[in-house]
């Protein structure tokens, strides 16, 4: 089969050269004749064949490399099923299901299937669709989810998605729909999730290690869980040993199923939930925690609201240096794709010098294995968070 061609300009500064799947409109010297969602072939300048990819004609990211290759190659229904039981073959062997569930199956750009994330809930697989491409071999991925045994798939297409990549479909489920919240389990924490009606597709399973690390650190602490969405943290934390549990969050269905998922685990006489802003929350509490956890979702959507996100980020993080106990630990997290790790830790020093407290990094947070960084795509390592003492 012939695919339409993208012609790259001169120029070894060029990011595809390095693997990198992002193609910039600026990058390109020839368009494909094709529309949004068409497989096309990336050529460097001397019209030598570089791999590729879907198509987009009208964002700033022209193509976004799933396959690099000078070789010919058919993509055909055999090559998506051989691509995702190749990450399945190894995806799977990291967790033990009668401790962990719960992981993602495949991580997009970081996986190297830009376009697509799976999440796995038992015997649930979640699929975000995230281009017009992934769209067009939806029933295929479905197909292929069933037959490596996962008992129900459930597509998630976001709004954005429809408007900007032109998706007619909306959320749905791809045959049978089991009744909503599900069990989970998560490092042996009993959980309960939402993947129709929750964020992302369900739960942030990206904050495993990090959940693990305040269960481990909470006994016999007094904990503020900040938006704390369904309280993964918050059950951490009790499971921990905590003494008090408060979890707050803007979204009343949000406390609701924290609640109930606390209660099932038999810790409701320690913990309250509250409907409340985070951000006046913290302002105007006056209970002395031990542990702060500041996970807020991400402040910079693109990279023109970086300066923006970065005061919210600062102000975030001076409320909560001024409130916390001396000797108290702060967990404190960025999950927004534009601010990258160092200007994170800066953004925190700028907080910390103003509070005028002492302050120690005790450790660099991030996500977790599942989540797969890809080494030519810096952008798929978005979670970034640092463990604080603070005198």
């Amino acid at each position: 089969m012939k695919y339409p061609h993208l012609v790259l300009k001169s120029g070894r500064d060029r990011s595809v050269y390095f693997k990198h799947p992002w193609i910039f409109s600026g990058a390109v010297k020839t368009l494909p004749k094709a529309e949004t969602g068409d497989i096309i072939q990336i050529m460097d300048n001397a019209e030598n064949l570089m791999g590729y990819a879907w198509y987009d004609a009208k964002s700033q990211i022209t193509g976004r490399v799933f396959h690099f290759t000078n070789q010919d190659s058919e993509i055909d229904d055999a090559f998506w099923i051989e691509k995702l039981k190749r990450i399945w073959s190894w995806k799977t062997n990291l967790f033990d299901p009668s401790e962990t569930n719960c992981y993602r199956l495949v991580h997009a750009e970081g996986d190297r299937w830009p376009g697509v994330i799976i999440d796995i809930y038992d015997n649930i697989a979640v699929v975000q669709i995230l281009v017009q491409g992934t769209a067009r071999i939806k029933e295929l991925i479905g197909i292929c989810l069933t037959d490596l045994g996962y008992e129900f798939v459930y597509f998630r297409i976001k709004e954005i998605t429809q408007n900007q990549q032109d998706v007619k479909e909306s959320s749905s489920w791809f045959g049978d729909e089991p009744a909503m919240p599900i069990d989970i389990l998560e490092n042996g924490m009993p959980m309960q999730v939402d993947v129709v009606s929750g964020q992302k597709t369900g739960m942030f399973i990206d904050q495993r290690d990090n959940r693990l690390i305040v269960k481990n650190l909470s006994e016999g602490t007094k904990v503020l869980n900040t938006f704390s969405y369904t309280g993964g943290f918050s059950l951490a934390a009790l499971m921990g040993g905590a003494t008090l549990v408060h979890s707050v969050d803007s979204s009343k269905p949000a406390n609701e199923l924290c609640e109930q998922m606390i209660n099932n685990a038999g810790f409701s006489e320690n913990h309250q939930a509250f409907n409340s802003d985070a951000f006046d929350f913290l302002k105007q509490m006056d209970e002395d925690y031990d542990i702060i956890i500041l996970d807020p979702p991400a402040f910079a959507k693109s990279a023109r609201t970086v300066e923006n996100a970065a005061r919210g980020y600062k102000n975030l993080n001076l409320q909560a240096f001024q409130k916390i106990k001396p000797g108290g630990l702060l967990l404190t997290f960025s999950c927004s794709q534009h601010i990258d790790r160092e200007f994170f830790r800066k953004i925190v020093f700028g907080a910390a010098a103003d509070s005028r407290r002492e302050v120690s990094i005790l450790q660099h947070l991030s996500q977790p294995i599942d989540h797969t960084i890809n080494i030519y795509h810096p952008e798929s390592e978005y979670l970034k968070g640092l463990l604080l003492r603070v005198e």
